[in-house]
C-alpha cells in the first residue's frame, strides 16, 4: 500500500507521527465508454464555454457563483492560505463510547500506521481505546477539506473513520412515520421468533458479489466468442394468490429453521388451526341441529294435537 497523507495524532501532550492508507478499495468491473459500431474510446475535453477553446489541467481553478451571475475565482493560493490547523496534525477533540456513534456518519476508512519513532505512543493509544471501549472523536484536513473523524481499533491498527457532518445528515421525513400501524401481538412474537431463528456470527467471508462474477462470465465469453446465455428465472413460488402476513412469518420462520438444519415447529401451530377447524365445524353442526330440531318441534305438536282430536 501507498501512504496518502502524512501527520502527527495528538491526544494530550502526546505526539504520534503516522502514515495513513486507505483501508478499502473497489473490485467492480471497470470499463470505458466506446462507440459501438467499432468499440473506438470516446474522450472527454475539458473547454470553455464562452469560446469552446480546450483548456489544460493546469490552467483549471475553482468557481464560486454570484446570484448576479458573475464568478468568484479561487485559486490553489488562496486555499493555500486558509486556517487548517488539523492539515497536518489529527487533534483528538474528546473520547466517546463507540457504540454511540450511529455507522450513518462514516465515509471512509483509512488505517494509521506509526512512525519507527512513534510506535510506543501508537500501541499505547491503541491498547487504552480498544480496552476501554473508547473512540476519539477528531478533526483532519485531508486533500485540502477539514472533516469529522473518528479514531477506532480494527485488528491491532488505529482506523481513521472520516465522517459527514451532522447537517449533512439528512432527515427520514416519510408519509408512513405518520401513520398509525396497528401490529398484532401474534404478528409481533412471529417476527420476533424469525429473527431469532436467523441470528448468527457475523463473517463477511460468507458473502460473494455474485454480479460481478456473473459479470466477468459475460466478458470472458465475449472474448472467447460465445454466445451468452442469459440465467434461468427461478419460478415463482405459490399460485400468485396474497398471502396474509402471520402465514407468511409463519413460513419464513420454519424455512430458517430447515435451513440451519433444525426441524421446524409446526406440530402446535398445525394442531391449534386443526383446532380451530374442528370448533368451527361443530358449531356449524351444532347450529344445523339445532335449527332442524326447532323445525321440527312445530310439526310433532301440530301431529300430537290432530291425534287427541281424532
Amino acid at each position: 500500500m501507498r501512504s496518502i497523507w502524512k501527520g502527527t495524532v495528538s491526544f494530550g501532550l502526546v505526539s504520534i507521527g503516522v502514515k495513513m492508507y486507505s483501508a478499502t478499495e473497489e473490485r467492480d468491473v471497470s470499463f470505458h465508454q466506446v462507440r459501438r459500431s467499432d468499440g473506438a474510446r470516446i474522450r472527454y475535453r475539458r473547454v470553455a464555454e464562452s469560446d469552446g477553446e480546450e483548456v489544460a489541467y493546469g490552467d483549471i481553478a475553482k468557481g464560486f457563483p454570484l446570484p448576479s451571475g458573475e464568478m468568484v475565482v479561487l485559486t490553489d493560493e488562496d486555499f493555500a492560505d486558509l486556517p487548517l490547523p488539523s492539515a497536518r496534525v489529527v487533534d483528538v477533540l474528546q473520547f466517546v463510547p463507540l457504540e454511540q456513534v450511529d455507522p450513518i456518519y462514516f465515509a471512509k476508512s483509512y488505517y494509521l500506521e506509526p512512525e519507527a519513532a512513534a510506535i510506543k505512543p501508537y500501541v499505547l493509544l491503541r491498547n487504552a481505546l480498544d480496552q476501554t471501549g473508547m473512540a476519539g472523536v477528531v478533526k483532519v484536513a485531508v486533500r485540502s477539506r477539514e472533516q469529522l473523524a473518528l479514531l477506532r481499533v480494527r485488528d491491532g491498527v488505529i482506523v481513521l473513520e472520516t465522517m459527514v457532518w451532522p447537517d449533512e445528515v439528512r432527515r427520514p421525513e416519510f408519509p408512513f412515520l405518520e401513520q398509525d400501524v396497528a401490529i398484532r401481538p401474534q404478528e409481533g412474537k412471529m417476527a420476533e421468533s424469525l429473527v431469532a431463528s436467523m441470528v448468527g456470527e457475523f463473517d463477511p467471508e460468507q458473502y460473494t458479489d455474485d454480479y460481478r462474477a456473473a459479470l466477468q462470465q459475460v466478458i470472458d465469453a465475449k472474448i472467447e466468442g460465445h454466445q451468452v446465455a442469459g440465467p434461468e428465472v427461478p419460478p415463482t413460488a405459490g399460485n400468485g394468490n396474497v398471502v396474509d402476513l402471520m402465514s407468511a412469518l409463519r413460513a419464513s420462520v420454519d424455512a430458517a429453521k430447515r435451513a440451519r438444519g433444525e426441524a421446524p415447529e409446526k406440530a402446535g401451530v398445525e394442531a391449534g388451526v386443526k383446532a380451530k377447524a374442528a370448533a368451527k365445524a361443530t358449531t356449524k353442526t351444532t347450529a344445523k341441529t339445532t335449527a332442524k330440531a326447532t323445525a321440527r318441534a312445530p310439526k310433532k305438536a301440530a301431529a300430537g294435537a290432530a291425534s287427541k282430536s281424532a
